[in-house]
């Protein structure tokens, strides 16, 4: 838990409102990485996200890392939470922390059973939800990450092959089974280039689950959160994680199942990408690729988790999931007409 106590007393040097008034603070969410507690001090209401106790000592630079992007946003169209003050003073609350705007909206993932009114059985006004989650990292991608001071938030140069260098090295250190795929998809990888690399601001995990939306229909983005793997790369990357399962055929049963949340009544896969590109002014030619990728380095992020799973039925569960992936990014691999 917070010490409130401690937290005001820092608050209050930092000149935020509320001082001398009684802190509250109510636990969000939380897991191996952050934690996050929403604040309440007379009207002023925020949101602090600190690693836990025990998370390795590197979580404090990657909270301040997060905090540079959520900075690196004032001022631009791309939806997010207002940066109100950050901590590195490990005194305070044993952890680097920052305090960011409190979002008035709804996540997915508290909906994932079914969507909220009137998206629950307007279709029509759900398509927006997919169309404005498209936006958001469509905006993201326009973002002059130089102008905003995070040239040095990574390295694009050579961006592309670092993916591929850094995925092998990371799956031969974690290796515990051969999968069906991994050859075929990583020398298609190292033989093929974008056709155009632009770097840019990117997300790095985009999907329904990092975002919020505003209240009530017409449907509009609130905030992308959880910048943890934020970083200057290939935006198009993002496109092709937010895209790597989501269906052509909307009526399918499949559009049901394909991800964690309901896509039916949404635009299909090539509408959704079409909306991205004409938002990014970014051509989409090459997607297999992005897409091949994207599929791939899932698979082994997954298998981590898979590898040290032991008596984990959810991680357990990865298993067949990573199977699939490896082998639809090899299948997409060996098939595409994009020979760049």
């Amino acid at each position: 838990m917070i010490d409130t106590s401690r937290l005001a007393d820092w608050m209050d040097e930092q000149g935020l409102p509320g001082k001398g008034a009684p802190l509250e603070a109510k636990y969000l969410s939380g897991g191996t990485q952050n934690e996050i507690y929403k604040l309440t001090r007379d009207d002023f209401t925020s949101v602090i996200r600190i690693p836990p106790a025990a998370a390795p000592a590197d979580r404090d630079k990657g909270i301040m890392r997060e905090w540079r992007i959520i900075q690196g946003l004032d001022g631009t169209d791309v939806p997010h939470t207002e940066a109100v003050a950050a901590c590195e003073d490990k005194s305070v609350l044993g952890r680097s922390f920052y305090l960011m705007g409190y979002v008035d909206g709804w996540s997915p993932m508290d909906h994932r059973e079914a969507w909220p009114a009137p998206f629950d059985t307007d279709l029509d006004a759900r398509a927006g939800l997919a169309y404005q989650l498209a936006e958001g990292i469509a905006l993201l991608s326009k973002v002059d990450w130089k102008a905003q001071g995070l040239q040095d938030l990574g390295r694009p140069e050579g961006f592309h092959d670092r993916q591929v260098d850094r995925w092998t090295t990371f799956f031969e250190r974690i290796k515990g089974r051969e999968i069906e795929g991994l050859d075929v998809a990583t020398k298609w990888l190292q033989n093929h280039r974008p056709l155009d690399y632009i770097p840019g601001l990117m997300h790095g995990d985009y999907q329904f689950a990092n975002v919020m939306f505003k209240h009530g229909a017409p449907a509009e983005l609130a905030a992308l959160v959880d910048w943890e793997m934020g970083t200057v790369g290939d935006p198009k990357l993002d496109l092709a994680w937010m895209v790597m399962n989501w269906p052509e055929d909307m009526n399918s049963p499949s559009a049901a199942e394909a991800t964690y949340v309901d896509l039916r009544g949404m635009p299909n896969r090539s509408q959704l990408v079409q909306h991205y590109s004409e938002i990014s002014g970014r051509q989409v030619d090459d997607l297999d690729y992005y897409l091949v990728l994207a599929k791939w380095k899932l698979a082994i992020v997954l298998e981590q988790g898979f590898q040290r799973a032991g008596d984990d039925v959810k991680l357990q569960s990865y298993g067949p999931v990573i199977v699939n992936l490896m082998k639809s990014a090899a299948d997409l691999a060996e098939s595409t007409e994009y020979k760049g």
